[in-house]
């Protein structure tokens, strides 16, 4: 579920980057917030 989320949210980023819509950074932030849900799940698999 992390990982889905976290792919979906990479995503999106990217569709951000591509369009050049800008929405400050409120994109940013959940693109950090997608990196570390994406870590989170790699490390507690590898556990």
């Amino acid at each position: 579920m992390l990982e889905t989320i976290a792919i979906v949210l990479i995503v999106l980023w990217i569709v951000w980057l591509v369009s050049s819509y800008t929405l400050g950074g409120f994109i940013h932030i959940l693109l950090v917030v997608a990196i570390v849900l994406f870590l989170v799940r790699v490390i507690n698999r590898n556990k």
